[in-house]
């Protein structure tokens, strides 16, 4: 049954968008989206970036919710950059916040014996050098695709980034290819 054999429709309930097409008064074909007012997100995400992003070929409002996502709520620099903060910019000494652009997700910060790893993107452009199934599937499963089988990442907190949605998961991807190529942190420590 085509849409000209019923009535299309569209509305915002709260924060979700429904369309489809009516026949006979039934619903056919109504899909539900989530409608966001992320545009604030996205710029906030560019304005706090802290290395230069390169936006050829990648979708520039999932590279700004990536970055919002990245650098102001999950806390990524935290573990995945080593020391996380440039000297004199550490926050938690009074001191005005100023990131480490220099070694920016670069890892290299220890827990014990592991190890954050470089989130950079390889020179394919894969952060990590995973494609995005893989790194969908590592925040989802904790199973790091080059790690033994069954054996879980232990400190990346990867049941609460596997509750994302694949949209958020893409932004984050997304940010990660624009940030710059670096080699794996030459001084890890904790």
């Amino acid at each position: 049954m085509g849409a000209a054999s019923g009535r299309n429709f569209a509305f915002i309930d709260g924060q979700n968008l429904h369309v489809g097409v009516t026949h006979l008064g039934w619903k056919l074909d109504w899909r539900r989206f989530r409608v966001y007012d992320n545009e604030s997100e996205i710029e906030r995400g560019f304005e706090i970036a802290p290395v230069p992003l390169d936006l050829r070929g990648k979708n520039r409002a999932l590279v700004g919710l990536g970055s919002y996502i990245v650098n102001g709520q999950g806390g990524c620099n935290d573990c995945h950059t080593h020391p996380a903060y440039a000297p004199g910019g550490d926050p938690f000494l009074g001191q005005p916040e100023k990131i480490n652009s220099e070694q920016y997700i670069t890892g290299g910060r220890a827990f014990g014996p592991f190890v954050s790893r470089n989130l950079t993107p390889d020179h394919t452009g894969k952060p990590a050098g995973l494609t995005f199934d893989e790194f969908r599937t590592t925040l989802r499963t904790g199973q790091d695709p080059e790690g033994p089988p069954g054996e879980l990442l232990q400190v990346m907190p990867w049941p609460v980034y596997g509750k994302m949605t694949d949209n958020d998961l893409r932004a984050i991807y997304e940010f990660l290819r624009a940030i710059p190529s670096r080699p794996d942190n030459p001084n890890p420590g904790p």
